[in-house]
């Protein structure tokens, strides 16, 4: 599976959702049921890696949405400067790579333009960081290597973040 150079805006009339498989059924059952729903519903927008020469065959997407964070979650250091009230944060809300094209760094690219288009949005409507969501400890371990940090957790989730400066500097 060879991906093509550019995510587009997953578009039901030309991507394949069913056929898309990374081996998580969660990640799966999203892309196919839910993503082009919340999308119409405005409240996320998923991003699809089509496979050059086959546009309906998705090697990768990411989810981006808003959502908020306590500011009591962030570090003392961090949380000292910003107002008592809930912190706008970017959320990848998905990411996953098709398991045909595992090995090729799709996660890595796909994570690297998802922080590049929360980057984008953050010109037009500020957020504090981007949140991930991460499902086990492989996932957690993925995001850590790019500079995510831990913020909180529960039984179902390992909630990670990155500030926008942070960001900001990647692509300056």
């Amino acid at each position: 599976m060879h991906p093509s150079d550019l995510f587009v805006e997953l578009d039901k009339t030309i991507h394949n959702r069913k056929g898309f498989d990374c081996g998580t059924q969660a990640l799966n059952q999203f892309l196919q049921q839910f993503a082009l729903r919340h999308s119409e519903a405005g409240i996320s927008k998923t991003m699809v890696l089509p496979a050059g020469g086959d546009a309906s065959t998705i090697c990768a997407y990411y989810t981006l949405a808003h959502t908020e964070i306590k500011r009591q979650s962030l570090p003392k250091a961090m949380a000292k400067k910003l107002p008592r009230h809930p912190v706008p944060v970017m959320l990848i809300a998905q990411l996953a790579v098709h398991k045909d094209a595992h090995g090729q760094g799709l996660g890595k690219s796909a994570l690297i333009k998802a922080l590049k288009h929360c980057c984008d949005i953050n010109d037009h409507l500020p957020s504090y960081a981007v949140v991930v969501d991460a499902l086990n400890e492989g996932v957690q371990e993925f995001y850590k290597q790019y500079g995510f940090m831990p913020l909180d957790h529960d039984e179902e989730r390992i909630r990670l973040f990155i500030s926008m400066k942070t960001i900001q500097q990647l692509f300056v």
